[in-house]
């Protein structure tokens, strides 16, 4: 971009190198690719590429909308929408299923907009007769009858429904509800980039296409994309908020290792990238916690063998429902390798000193540390001086990254 000039006190609007003339729209895409590019999404040889390659105002518009669909369509989303109809049905009763045990409901059904009515296309149980007579008008969910729906809303139209009822017929518990609500907005809108898939797919076929229908494609794409990047992150920090409501935790937990991690990054010296993917690992280190029953985590810290078994293999569900969100494929060695130990004493590896990966060292100093220090069902919460001191004592951890946390929580 060129730098903003000043002449006679009047500032001047930057310019795109790659702006065609007479589309205002090519400048606010090309604002968007700058965007794309600082969340390290696409390179800077892409941008370029779909700056400068077209000379053509139709050729051009359709090389953005075809390397947008290449980025975003569903593969690039959430990978349990990619599959095709036969498989349909399977899909999504394993997602029924999975949300099911995620909030500990009776039953969970999914419903999406086909030919103009709301069908079923999966469910946690065998009953699959139930209709839906609901007005959503101005609400995020409608409870009626002891069940709990919630619309799956893009660009203000529905294209499905999320379905659950509680065991004791009540409201869903209100973090659940919030948890549910991300997962409706996040598969909406993926399910609503996909449609935008095909239409771009059938109108860049065309030799003759409408550029004004195009430019409005794109327009629709991006501003798809924009939600969908703040459904994922919204997604992320409600899923967190509700394993830490399994777990018990009298404090959110997860946010506040997620923060302290983040602060030890900055501590460290650590790029911005690397910073954010630590974050997010931070946030999600027990996300298996969420398919554990919750009266795992109310027993005073006493579990039978088999809990206990449950517990320890926590680590390995969250790494399978991660590897299910590409989004969020990135963070995936930082937990897995988080219960590792500096002096080799962890798991699942064995891993010691410098070949665990530093986010995971640093997040497992900020998950004991956060533990420590905050109040549990069973033991009153430490204080900073004190967990700071066991954990100098302790091999366990990676020493320069606690005399990082030293220097934050001082």
């Amino acid at each position: 971009m060129k730098k903003n000039e000043t002449k006679n006190g009047v500032s001047l609007f930057s310019q795109s190198e790659y702006l065609m003339e007479g589309d205002p729209l090519e400048e606010i895409f090309a604002l968007n690719l700058g965007d794309f590019v600082s969340e390290h999404l696409i390179s800077e040889d892409l941008a370029r590429k779909i700056g400068s390659s077209a000379k053509d105002k139709s050729e051009r518009l359709k090389s953005q909308l075809k390397e947008l669909i290449s980025i975003y369509s569903s593969q690039n989303t959430l990978s349990v929408l990619n599959f095709n109809s036969s498989e349909e049905h399977a899909v999504y009763t394993s997602i029924a299923k999975t949300i099911q045990q995620m909030v500990e409901v009776e039953h969970c059904r999914i419903y999406m907009l086909k030919d103009n009515q709301m069908m079923i296309v999966g469910a946690s149980d065998e009953d699959m007769g139930h209709e839906i007579c609901v007005d959503f008008s101005g609400h995020d969910y409608v409870y009626k009858d002891e069940i709990t729906y919630v619309p799956m809303r893009a660009s203000a139209h529905i294209v499905g429904v999320i379905a659950l009822k509680t065991f004791d017929g009540k409201e869903l518990n209100e973090e659940y509800l919030k948890l549910i609500i991300s997962i409706a907005h996040l598969f909406a809108t993926s399910v609503k980039i996909q449609s935008q898939v095909d239409e771009v797919n059938k109108i860049t076929a065309e030799e003759n296409a409408n550029v004004s229908d195009m430019q409005h494609l794109r327009a629709e794409l991006t501003a798809l994309i924009g939600d969908l990047c703040d459904y994922q992150q919204n997604f992320v920090e409600e899923l967190a908020k509700a394993v830490d409501l399994k777990g018990q935790y009298k404090v959110s937990h997860s946010q506040n290792t997620a923060n302290l991690a983040k602060l030890i990054c900055k501590e460290l010296g650590l790029n911005e990238k690397t910073t954010d993917l630590i974050y997010y690992a931070g946030l999600l280190q027990n996300i298996g916690k969420i398919t554990l029953p919750e009266k795992i985590f109310a027993t005073n810290g006493k579990l039978s063998p088999e809990e206990l078994k449950k517990v320890q293999g926590h680590i390995n569900t969250g790494v399978n429902l991660l590897m299910n969100i590409n989004f969020l494929s990135e963070v995936v060695p930082y937990i897995n390798y988080q219960t590792e130990r500096y002096d080799g004493s962890g798991k699942p590896e064995g891993l010691k000193g410098q070949s665990i990966p530093l986010g995971s060292r640093i997040i497992a100093v900020a998950d004991a540390f956060s533990a420590m220090t905050s109040d549990r069902p069973y033991r009153k919460a430490m204080d900073v001086s004190q967990a700071i001191d066991i954990m100098q004592a302790d091999s366990k951890w990676d020493p320069v990254v606690i005399d990082a946390l030293k220097q934050v929580v001082k």
